[in-house]
């Protein structure tokens, strides 16, 4: 015998409306604790980028007001500026926005016009005013990261002993040359590039150090050593210490 069991609509309709009362509420309450944005608050150094430019960025958001505005939209807009490395946008209730910015710190000058950042990424790629006094680095574009990457670290190893970096070039081929700051060619080539650099770094940096003036280039492109081209035209060969071939092993023809 089928038995009928009767649910109170009451129990059905009571939670239902609980719930449209609970969404309604907030709804309604957003609405009128929602108030227009009265300030921005942009705080960063200022020196490629202006507070003026950050507000222009984020105006078309401005008049979402203070609960209807998206932050995160805004921090992708002010992030899009060129010289902007970094932003965060929070509320500040009753009706203010607050932005702080971070700059692109640039270390070095890519090809023509370009611009690399400390990490070494390609920020701007057509900047009016080159600085100077910044390295210039150059290859492919997609290799620009490389390029930076092995300038740090050569330079990094070079500082203690009194010698610096000014140019860094990455050809199509993959060969590698550097110039110091004291007009010294190193050519390294495409072949066995850490190797030599390291060979470079550990025993020719230190004869640069001493003797400078006197030459030209240091030709890195040897499997067994190097060779030093003299301001007079002369050329050195030279061994790598390591190496045990014993008519490499002295200093030939030096100036």
């Amino acid at each position: 015998m089928a038995t009928t069991i009767r649910i109170p609509t009451a129990r059905i309709l009571t939670p239902a409306v609980a719930i449209l009362i609970v969404v309604a509420t907030y709804h309604v309450s957003g609405r009128l604790l929602d108030r227009p944005i009265e300030s921005i608050a942009v705080n960063g150094p200022f020196q490629r980028v202006t507070a003026l430019q950050v507000e222009e960025a984020i105006s078309d958001e401005l008049d979402a007001g203070f609960f209807g505005a998206d932050v995160g939209r805004m921090q992708r807009k002010i992030q899009a500026l060129t010289w902007i490395d970094g932003a965060s946008v929070a509320r500040r209730w009753p009706s203010q926005i607050a932005i702080a910015i971070s700059e692109q710190v640039p270390a070095a000058i890519w090809g023509e016009s370009g611009l690399l950042n400390v990490r070494g990424e390609l920020f701007i790629t057509d900047v009016r005013h080159i600085p100077a006094e910044l390295p210039r680095l150059s290859g492919p574009d997609d290799r620009s990261s490389d390029v930076a990457r092995r300038y740090l670290a050569v330079r990094e190893q070079l500082i203690p002993l009194g010698l610096d970096v000014r140019r860094v070039h990455l050809d199509a081929r993959g060969a590698w040359d550097m110039t110091l700051t004291n007009g010294v060619d190193i050519r390294l080539g495409r072949r066995d590039v850490d190797e030599r650099t390291g060979l470079f770094l550990d025993v020719v940096a230190n004869i640069i150090t001493g003797r400078a003036a006197d030459i030209e280039y240091i030709d890195m492109r040897y499997s067994n050593g190097f060779t030093i081209g003299w301001n007079d035209g002369a050329e050195t060969p030279l061994t790598d210490p390591q190496d045990k071939d014993p008519a490499m092993l002295a200093l030939r023809g030096a100036p």
